[in-house]
């Protein structure tokens, strides 16, 4: 124990200052800080740090914007191709941004990186008016969705994260768009990966260096602003299992980064995907109180916003199960060989993109197969080599969102 008498005024004082050197005391002493990480499989809480602090998002808030994005894709009121007006407010963001004029024009296939690895202020601004004509009317929107998706603390007033006294939100909340990201929109989520792209002849690179650095690690996003500190939300996968943190606060952006791969390590190693599954009585697991995200059967959507239309006239609603068929492909009859079909798509690589893409949630081997349907070559995306059990529940949960599939038999 400590002599504090002894020690006296001196030593106290070089005690506080090695505290406060420590990663410990780094913490302590910054009043911003807050982190959490979750097993996306789960929604366990692994990791919490003030989880339920109101903090400033900063450009996390661009994962929100994104959100709306994708959605309106899927709804199909935007294309990769749509092209958006750029406003003179839109053009006078500040930095960082790619230098948008009034009166120019960008498509939602530029947009995309541009919010993601450029993190462009101006472009954010830009989809904000095209989705709810202001960027007021946008931030109401935003706060809605965040409502129905279970982040009960989150404010929006801008699609950037430029600085607003109103806007706020907690790393608990920023996890759950996270997770919602990568869940609703599995065909989207490779652009978080994206380290650079290339606008108007020049090339902007990705400020997000865990994607490139660090072992597993394949999106999401960071933010600063001066409020809020560095924040970033991070998606990492290690031996078929997927964790997702959010750390906000940060001192420096190496610090921020530091600490997220000691939590990532800390986690991978605490709570490896086989124990975490069947242990629930784990010291720091509990259910995340925004969750509210199935995670029995987690499956993609059908990613017809990239692509003219799948073809889903081939399959039958998973709500009947009885409906199952055997098609070319599966020729053992053992239990283990039972499957999924996701649809049937214009182009393979879109077909072999969302067979790759339920591999996240669903374990089974993505297999694209080559089918003549009324002359008309189609590619089926399918998941392979699961328990009948498994394919069954993951076509009831997408019956549940109102998405057609069909469960494949084995036959042999």
């Amino acid at each position: 124990m400590f002599d504090w008498k002894r020690a006296g005024r001196k030593g106290v004082l070089v005690l506080a200052i090695l505290l406060l050197l420590s990663p410990l005391g780094q913490l302590q002493a910054n009043p911003r800080h807050a982190s959490i990480v979750i097993d996306a499989d789960t929604g366990k809480v692994l990791h919490e740090t003030n989880p339920d602090a109101s903090r400033y998002p900063a450009s996390l808030t661009k994962m929100m914007t994104l959100y709306m994005l994708f959605e309106a894709m899927e709804q199909r009121k935007m294309t990769p191709d749509s092209r958006m007006q750029v406003s003179a407010r839109a053009a006078s963001m500040p930095p960082t941004n790619i230098r948008l004029r009034p009166g120019d024009t960008i498509s939602v296939r530029e947009a995309i990186p541009a919010l993601i690895v450029r993190s462009a202020n101006d472009v954010a601004a830009v989809v904000a008016e095209a989705l709810g004509g202001t960027e007021a009317n946008f931030g109401r929107m935003m706060t809605d969705k965040a409502r129905k998706l279970g982040m009960r603390a989150t404010i929006f007033r801008n699609a950037s994260g430029l600085p607003n006294d109103e806007q706020r939100t907690t790393a608990r909340d920023m996890v759950t768009l996270s997770l919602r990201l990568m869940k609703d929109f599995p065909q989207h989520y490779h652009y978080f990966s994206t380290q650079s792209f290339r606008y108007r002849g020049i090339t902007y690179h990705s400020h997000n260096r865990m994607v490139r650095n660090i072992q597993g690690v394949d999106g999401l996003k960071t933010g600063y602003i001066r409020t809020s500190g560095f924040n970033i939300a991070t998606s990492a996968k290690r031996d078929n299992h997927r964790i997702i943190g959010v750390v906000m606060g940060g001192q420096s952006a190496v610090s921020r980064d530091q600490h997220m791969a000691q939590l990532l390590d800390r986690c991978f190693s605490r709570a490896p995907a086989a124990k975490l599954a069947s242990n629930t009585s784990h010291d720091n697991a509990r259910p995340a109180a925004a969750m509210k995200v199935s995670t029995a059967a987690p499956v993609p959507k059908p990613a017809s916003s990239l692509e003219k239309m799948p073809d889903l006239s081939v399959l039958q609603p998973a709500a009947q199960p009885a409906a199952s068929v055997a098609p070319q492909g599966i020729t053992a009859a053992d239990n283990n060989n039972w499957g999924v079909q996701l649809g049937s798509y214009l182009a393979r690589d879109r077909a072999k993109a969302q067979a790759q893409a339920a591999t996240r949630w669903i374990p089974g081997e993505a297999v694209v197969s080559e089918v003549k349907i009324s002359n008309r070559k189609l590619y089926r995306a399918q998941l392979l080599g699961l328990q009948e059990d498994q394919a069954r529940t993951a076509c009831q949960s997408l019956a549940r969102q109102k998405i057609e599939c069909i469960v494949v038999r084995p036959h042999g």
